[in-house]
């Protein structure tokens, strides 16, 4: 057996942590041969008391501290305290499934592989209309394109990136550890020097994350905005953009807000641009009445819009602000709170 070392960064977790931690002691992985390293940020919350009785009573896992608070810099300290000649990173967000870790490994060497990863399952935090808009929005192609860790697969393939991911160790002593620059968006990064180094990464699709999304509108807007805001410092250390569907929120704001100055100026551009604001609200529409049925609620009606168009705005906004600070040279950041 490979001894196997899992990453966890930490920070005011407390309501997934238990869930999250249980699932990885619930594996058929042998206990022995994993680590389970949780890298708390300093959490203002019941985080670290949750977690400190599950290390006092089982010794494969671990409590470490992690002073700058940032994912990369959890990442890097874990990958440094990591005993295992294979690394997996997963998110406390998140319940995996008992064959999670035995799976990754299993196809890691059978795939001679450099990274796996398995698909989204995303889940609402709760059972408001609101919290399923966001699981359904969030896993949807409207919503976030041709991501098919989010909206699934169904063989495996080749991809530009997984969630989390399952690395040789080797991966990082060849190209480098997370970088810490990058608060958000430090996967993509790192998995695009992966490929630039010939390196393949795979997604299984019978490895199944069951993902916590967000339980608010406004932390979903957040979170995508500081996904897009950090994409394109992504695409500056690259040296080229790692996919091209993260440039249609931008594009689509962009044309929100020119085509509504052209069209006060043109009849035909102002029906166009009418036209085209009331096909993107009637697809919105059209998922929530699918949407309906699956949860027994006909608010998703109107909610599923009002979301997808919240992710798009919130991702194109920030996504143009990144370009814009990569542009004038100033430094991209973001404060630390609560997720």
């Amino acid at each position: 057996m490979s001894m196997i070392s899992i990453i966890c960064p930490t920070y005011n977790e407390e309501k997934y942590i238990s869930r999250c931690i249980e699932s990885m002691i619930a594996q058929d992985y042998p206990l022995q041969d994993m680590e389970l390293l949780l890298i708390d940020g300093q959490s203002t919350d019941n985080t670290r008391k949750i977690i400190q009785p599950f290390a006092n009573n089982y010794s494969f896992i671990k409590l470490l501290d992690n002073p700058d608070k940032v994912v990369p810099h959890a990442l890097n300290r874990g990958i440094c305290e990591a005993k295992g000649n294979v690394i997996i990173r997963i998110d406390a967000h998140c319940v995996y499934p008992s064959n999670y870790i035995s799976s990754l490994v299993k196809y890691l060497y059978e795939l001679n592989a450099d990274n796996v990863g398995g698909v989204w399952n995303t889940l609402p935090a709760n059972d408001s209309t609101t919290c399923r808009a966001i699981a359904i929005a969030s896993s949807h192609p409207f919503g976030v394109g041709n991501s098919k860790h989010k909206t699934g697969s169904k063989k495996i393939i080749e991809t530009d990136t997984v969630p989390f991911g399952c690395y040789r160790r080797d991966v990082f002593e060849k190209i480098g550890m997370f970088d810490e620059e990058l608060i958000r968006n430090q996967d993509d990064e790192l998995n695009g020097r992966l490929i630039n180094s010939e390196g393949k990464i795979y997604l299984i699709p019978d490895i199944v994350i069951n993902y916590i999304a967000r339980d608010s509108i406004e932390k979903m807007s957040k979170m995508y905005y500081q996904y897009g805001l950090f994409k394109p410092l992504v695409n500056k250390k690259l040296r080229k953009p790692a996919t091209i569907r993260q440039f249609f929120p931008a594009m689509f704001l962009s044309g929100l807000f020119w085509g509504g100055i052209l069209s006060l100026f043109s009849f035909k551009i102002r029906l166009l641009y009418f036209f085209i604001i009331i096909i993107y609200w009637t697809i919105g529409i059209i998922v929530g009445i699918k949407s309906t049925n699956q949860y027994n609620d006909s608010k998703l009606i109107y909610y599923l819009p009002f979301t997808f168009f919240i992710i798009h705005l919130s991702y194109g906004w920030g996504y143009l602000e990144g370009y814009y600070k990569i542009l004038f040279h100033k430094k991209i950041t973001i404060r630390i709170d609560n997720r």
